[in-house]
């Protein structure tokens, strides 16, 4: 079958063929992959700039965005049918006893840092034709979303940031005057970072939970960005334009800052202006540029002072995954058109050069594995 795939010794994006994976075990599904999506880590991997091979291969076949529909099942596979659509999860735990995030099904959490990614990280990923993986892995999506439901692994981002925040708030918990709202962050003020697929998903995350919520962009509005940003009811703000001392007074205090944007200074720059009792969440990974003047003083005397917290946090865990597939579906009820337009080209798996090593453009490119189903 064909696979999208890297050769690091080479240097080398390519078409392979590449073995048509078969059930080992009586839990393992069978997945025909539907569709894969672009990201700002596969187009890295393809710079050379990381993406280790499994052992013993030379090539690591990319992606770690995906959908597929189930054509096979184990005999003691439950819960899962052929003909269901389905997302799996791309991290898979270390083997070390010692490691309990990992024997407690958390793999996000890993202790050893010897855990495997799907299309990153030591496994093949699911720009390919067909997959095989275990039951534990998958996640079912309704038949509501196919259209979108590849954006689910990019909206755990956001769900697991979201979910760190809700726990990191029990040493305060947002009191919100009655009568204005049921969400839990309705009183609270959210600046996102990006207005990439992971910071825009983000903001439909904030959104959602009730925050009044900034999106902090370089590109100056009008843009097809900005109108989805509008579209769901949040503040489009061009950081060309607007310093983040600017965007301080403009939002009032800054409860959560969204990170999804890999641009250290930006990051920091606006941390400085994080309101008391703030939490400020990292989900970017800076490419390797040169060091970036800080004012150090400034940021630990806020965090101290004014009882913040910086988190970083990656993606995912089983629950996080169940999580965007819910909100998803929320999404799409709440805001149909402006979940819609985040996927912005559909391709065929021909234009793999084009759309992982050449210029970037839209929000989020899809490649199509399998047609009509």
């Amino acid at each position: 079958m064909k696979a999208i795939a890297v050769r690091p010794a080479g240097r080398r994006v390519e078409i392979v063929e590449h073995a048509e994976p078969r059930l080992q075990s009586a839990t393992q599904v069978r997945l025909r992959m539907l569709e894969a999506g672009v990201c700002g880590t596969d187009r890295e991997i393809c710079a050379f700039q990381y993406g280790t091979p499994p052992p013993g291969s030379e090539t690591l076949v990319i992606g770690h965005e995906s959908l597929g529909r189930v054509v096979e099942v184990g005999p003691e596979v439950e819960g899962i049918k052929v003909g269901d659509l389905a997302v799996p999860m791309v991290r898979r735990g270390c083997l070390h006893a010692h490691c309990r995030a990992c024997r407690e099904g958390r793999p996000d959490f890993c202790f050893t840092g010897d855990f495997t990614e799907r299309g990153i990280k030591e496994a093949h990923g699911f720009m390919t034709e067909v997959v095989v993986d275990d039951q534990a892995v998958m996640n079912v999506v309704p038949e509501s979303l196919r259209d979108v439901a590849v954006l689910v692994e990019p909206l755990t981002i956001a769900e697991k940031a979201l979910a760190q925040l809700w726990h990191v708030q029990r040493r305060l918990p947002w009191g919100c005057p009655p009568g204005h709202g049921d969400q839990p962050g309705h009183c609270r003020t959210a600046v996102v970072l990006g207005a990439g697929p992971v910071g825009l998903l983000g903001a439909m995350a904030l959104r959602h939970a009730g925050f009044a919520t900034y999106v902090y962009s370089r590109t100056p509005a009008p843009n097809d960005k900005s109108e989805l940003v509008s579209a769901i009811g949040a503040t489009y703000v061009s950081s060309d334009r607007t310093p983040p001392a600017r965007l301080a007074e403009m939002a009032g205090s800054i409860d959560v800052v969204y990170e999804a944007v890999g641009a250290s200074r930006v990051a920091f720059e606006v941390m400085q202006v994080l309101g008391a009792n703030g939490v400020f969440l990292f989900t970017g990974v800076p490419g390797r540029k040169g060091p970036v003047p800080l004012d150090t003083d400034l940021l630990m005397r806020n965090l101290v002072l004014k009882n913040q917290v910086v988190l970083g946090t990656v993606n995912a865990g089983r629950e996080t995954y169940r999580t965007a597939i819910r909100d998803l579906q929320a999404f799409a009820s709440k805001w149909p058109a402006a979940v819609r337009s985040l996927i912005t080209g559909r391709h065929g798996i021909e234009d793999h050069q084009d759309l992982l090593v050449g210029r970037a453009r839209g929000i989020k490119n899809v490649i199509t594995l399998s047609q009509g189903a």
